[in-house]
């Protein structure tokens, strides 16, 4: 089967620097805009990476120390540099930065995995080159995840017994490239009682599910992130939709992003259904109708 090799999809990068000026990038959909960096009030008791709150338009807006967040030297002057506003994962914060460089333009494909040896407590989910020069892809989920984890939902015990016993016939893989990512969702599955098996990469994903084919255990649920480097979510989907030992699976494309926004894009790759991360009981829900697809053929 030729489903390794990586589909390709455009993908816009916002770049900017830290005090070091290494070049650091985002994904352009998840900035909202860019301000100069405000006066800011700070609040007692908060987090130390957070700077402090903005008002912007009249809502207040919570500023993260990037450098801070990420183990770098923080800025020269504290009060330079500008902030880029994000709005993922149903939240919305000010990064303060250096600089921002420019936005460039850029295949999946050329957005490779970190380093070997990067470990666990690196915040990039990837890397690529610009003019020649390495730019680090900032897994902003986990900056996030560090300052304010969420509040994880206790077991759910309200499944009813045929809830229960639909999970139990589903076979999940999971797929996300942000570690924080993939085990906010691994915590749900098992307070729902269910174990899945994850990758860390569409091409992992991959291997996993040819692993299993024709076992026991053999996947029939995919619930994959969108924004993955070397192939992303829709790409992934198109993949698993052209291929016919997979093509049935049912497909959940998981995002940090408004998944409003995404998906028309995701339906036309191919996917069962969209969900803004990270809600424990909607993601139970989507699991629920999937497993009803699965068994009952309710696609």
């Amino acid at each position: 089967m030729a489903t390794q090799t990586a589909r390709a999809d455009s993908l816009s990068l916002l770049l900017f620097t830290l005090r070091s000026g290494k070049l650091m990038a985002i994904n352009l959909l998840k900035v909202s805009e860019i301000i100069p960096c405000p006066a800011l009030t700070r609040l007692p008791e908060s987090h130390p990476h957070v700077k402090g709150v903005a008002t912007l338009r009249g809502n207040p807006l919570s500023v993260i120390d990037l450098s801070r967040a990420i183990g770098e030297r923080p800025l020269d002057d504290p009060n330079s540099g500008c902030l880029i506003v994000t709005e993922i994962s149903r939240s919305r914060q000010g990064l303060h930065v250096q600089a921002v460089v420019r936005i460039v333009h850029c295949q999946t494909t050329d957005i490779k995995p970190p380093p070997f040896g990067s470990g666990s407590r690196s915040f990039i989910t990837g890397v690529t080159r610009v003019d020649n020069t390495l730019v680090q892809v900032l897994d902003i989920e986990k900056v996030i995840h560090g300052i304010a984890p969420p509040t994880h939902v206790p077991p759910n015990t309200a499944l009813d017994h045929d809830a229960a016993s639909l999970l139990a016939a589903s076979n999940i893989l999971v797929v996300d490239d942000s570690q924080v990512a993939l085990q906010q969702s691994i915590h749900t599955l098992r307070n729902l009682g269910i174990e899945c098996r994850t990758a860390r990469s569409a091409k992992d994903a991959i291997d996993v599910l040819l692993e299993l084919q024709g076992t026991a255990n053999e996947i029939n649920i995919v619930v994959s992130d969108i924004e993955m480097s070397e192939m992303d979510g829709y790409a992934f989907t198109r993949t698993l939709r052209e291929t016919p030992d997979f093509k049935h699976l049912y497909v959940l494309l998981h995002t940090s992003l408004d998944s409003a926004m995404s998906s028309e894009k995701a339906h036309l790759a191919g996917a069962n259904a969209i969900l803004t991360k990270f809600s424990s009981p909607e993601l139970t829900d989507c699991l629920l109708v999937a497993a009803r697809a699965v068994v009952f053929g309710e696609h």
